[in-house]
């Protein structure tokens, strides 16, 4: 195991997994900082999501190191076990409770809450409800949180599940295509809000959007064929002839 991992929030190493003689990850190699954000490009079949479900656990490697905070093997750990580490998972389709409020959506996402009755019943700490309201400010919905979710805007629901996963205080968030369906000025805004997380937790952006990459002005790390093919800032993997072949230039 390579002293990398030391010091790391997220270590990948050699790692590979194939579904019916198909390679969907070979080889992949990616270390993450603590309280660094990395956008992850690459055409589709590149392994992008595949990559996401090996470190949640929804996918064990057939081979490599997987590990988090320097030196917690994720590939021994379970789905539940993983997430309670602190690895939160946000998909590209938002999944909210529509029926509820705002507030209460964040309510039943808090981290030790005592019960979902207690979380609609209102029956929260002064401090939970502190974290509740900070919460809603970060994902810009204080003036929503009346609101049925149902009633939200595709944007708005993508920043309520975000508020609904830093409820969970993970350590780190894997934010599939955030920016998708969204208006321009939701887009613009969502760079912003992930630049602020990003503040205080370690985030990987999984994206298509070449503008919304250029917006959060983090290293870019592009995948193919179930492995990196160039890593650097967006001028730099932009300006690579194999990416613009496989990815950019299509």
């Amino acid at each position: 195991m390579s002293d990398k991992a030391e010091g790391s929030i997220l270590y990948l190493d050699n790692v590979s997994v194939a579904f019916d003689g198909f390679k969907a990850i070979n080889n992949l190699s990616l270390v993450l900082e603590p309280g660094e954000m990395r956008a992850i490009i690459g055409p589709n079949g590149a392994g992008k999501t595949t990559m996401m479900d090996i470190i949640t656990g929804k996918t064990r490697p057939d081979s490599g190191d997987v590990l988090f905070d320097g030196s917690v093997d994720l590939t021994r750990l379970d789905e539940a076990a993983i997430a309670n580490l602190g690895i939160g998972r946000k998909f590209q389709k938002p999944t909210v409770f529509e029926s509820h409020t705002v507030e209460e959506n964040i309510a039943l996402a808090l981290k030790a809450r005592r019960g979902v009755w207690a979380s609609l019943l209102n029956r929260r700490s002064p401090a939970e409800q502190q974290r509740i309201d900070a919460l809603l400010t970060t994902i810009r919905l204080s003036d929503r949180r009346d609101w049925l979710a149902a009633n939200l805007s595709h944007g708005q629901k993508q920043w309520l599940e975000i508020g609904m996963l830093l409820a969970q205080e993970p350590r780190l968030l894997l934010v599939d295509e955030p920016a998708a369906g969204m208006t321009d000025a939701e887009t613009a805004e969502t760079a912003i809000l992930l630049k602020e997380i990003a503040r205080t937790q370690s985030v990987i952006v999984v994206e298509h959007d070449m503008t919304f990459v250029r917006e959060l002005d983090v290293k870019v790390t592009v995948l193919h064929e179930g492995s990196v093919l160039a890593e650097g800032s967006l001028d730099a993997v932009s300006a690579n002839k194999r990416v613009i072949e496989v990815y950019l230039g299509r």
